[in-house]
């Protein structure tokens, strides 16, 4: 069953506030951003998607491999097959419009990890039997993402069938009761101690807008405003503006400048959803807090991790934070942030992509520090790719004949 809202986020959605994201840019695009952003979408086309129906699909198995070898692209000997890993590859392939595999993986998706009702275990082991029997918010939030991308590009009604139960189970099993939602409960569905994070619950908001596009269901932006404000109250820090990993007061917090870009990026894509509620003009601040103090000024590398006041705890440079940093370069929109679009575009290139695939992680010197290549990260290049080829008019993906 989905909830009516408590009455104090009643009262907060009628309050509201007069907070405002910038319009993506209708400035021109210079042509070499445009050849940059092409270069990357090429690289993508030709080397890293088809990396996952070649050697890093589990023919027998039919599941991508969870990590391929940095140096040789070989799959690395499997331990596990996780449901959140074969969810973001339905995501990735139904985008590129590889149908035949989108619905191989939709399969695969209810065959290992589902239970017919919505509810998705964490992982199989490497014969494909159950190994972790967690129910993970995150998880469940990526199901519900790419059912709705499959739905929208392939029209698949089962698809929708899915996404509702994965929905509902979200709604009745992991709401906290305070608008938001526990991280992780037990296989039967009971408390674990948990408590409420802030990457799952971000991730529950990009499968609620994912859902919201592919449905038209107004329910789900009713929603989306309530969590907005649920993570406003309970996550954002002040001072920064920056939503901390845990929720405010919590010891050993830390801010991620990746997920403040994530962020920003998820809101300024619907302006007209988001624009008036407090959580917009925070994540303003939290653009340029994490901008100034997590981005490295030589390389535009972005860091792991920062404290409250922007000390460095981890200076670790992944990859999925650059492609944040990226697209919400894009959706900022601004003469400078695209100057420093086009700087990133090429600093990206050459510390992050080779011939054979990508590097997962690097140190702040450039040094390679994870040199497989997940199956997971195909999904972060695709979404800024997407956004970087809208902004710089490149078509792509291009749609198979």
């Amino acid at each position: 069953m989905r909830l009516s809202p408590p009455p104090y986020f009643q009262y907060l959605l009628r309050r509201g506030a007069a907070w405002r994201l910038p319009f993506v840019t209708d400035m021109p695009i210079s042509p070499q951003l445009k050849e940059r952003v092409a270069a990357l979408t090429a690289h993508y086309d030709a080397t890293v998607l088809p990396l996952w129906t070649a050697s890093g699909w589990n023919a027998g198995m039919l599941l991508p491999y969870e990590a391929l070898d940095g140096a040789t692209a070989a799959p690395l000997p499997p331990a596990r097959y996780r449901a959140m890993a074969c969810a973001r590859q339905l995501y990735v392939f139904s985008t590129a419009g590889q149908h035949a595999h989108a619905d191989t993986l939709f399969g695969s998706l209810q065959a290992y990890f589902g239970n017919g009702e919505g509810g998705w275990i964490y992982s199989v082991d490497a014969n494909g039997s159950p190994l972790d029997a967690t129910r993970d918010l995150y998880t469940h939030a990526f199901v519900i993402f790419a059912c709705a991308t499959y739905h929208a590009r392939r029209g698949n009604p089962d698809a929708l069938e899915v996404l509702d139960e994965t929905v509902d189970i979200v709604e009745d099993r992991f709401a906290d009761g305070n608008g938001l939602y526990h991280a992780a409960l037990t296989e039967h569905f009971r408390e674990k101690g948990a408590g409420v994070l802030q990457n799952p619950v971000m991730h529950l908001a990009e499968a609620y807008l994912a859902a919201l596009d592919a449905t038209g269901d107004e329910w789900y932006a009713e929603r989306l405003r309530e969590i907005a404000m649920a993570v406003h109250e309970r996550f954002v820090d002040p001072a920064s503006g920056c939503i901390a990993e845990l929720p405010q007061g919590s010891a050993g917090n830390r801010i991620e400048p990746g997920h403040q870009f994530e962020w920003f990026s998820l809101l300024a894509g619907k302006q007209d959803l988001f624009s008036d509620l407090p959580l917009a003009g925070a994540l303003r601040t939290a653009f340029d807090f994490a901008r100034r103090h997590g981005v490295a000024a030589d390389t535009l590398g972005v860091s792991a991790a920062l404290d409250a006041g922007g000390a460095l705890l981890d200076g670790t440079q992944r990859i999925w934070a650059q492609t944040e940093f990226a697209r919400a370069l894009a959706l900022h929109g601004e003469a400078e942030s695209l100057a420093t679009l086009e700087t990133w575009a090429q600093q990206f290139r050459g510390r992050f992509l080779d011939a054979k695939g990508w590097h997962e992680c690097v140190a702040p010197s450039g040094a390679v520090v994870r040199a497989e290549m997940p199956s997971t990260s195909p999904y972060h290049l695709a979404t800024s790719y997407l956004a970087l080829a809208s902004l710089a008019g490149v078509d792509w993906p291009a749609r198979p004949a």
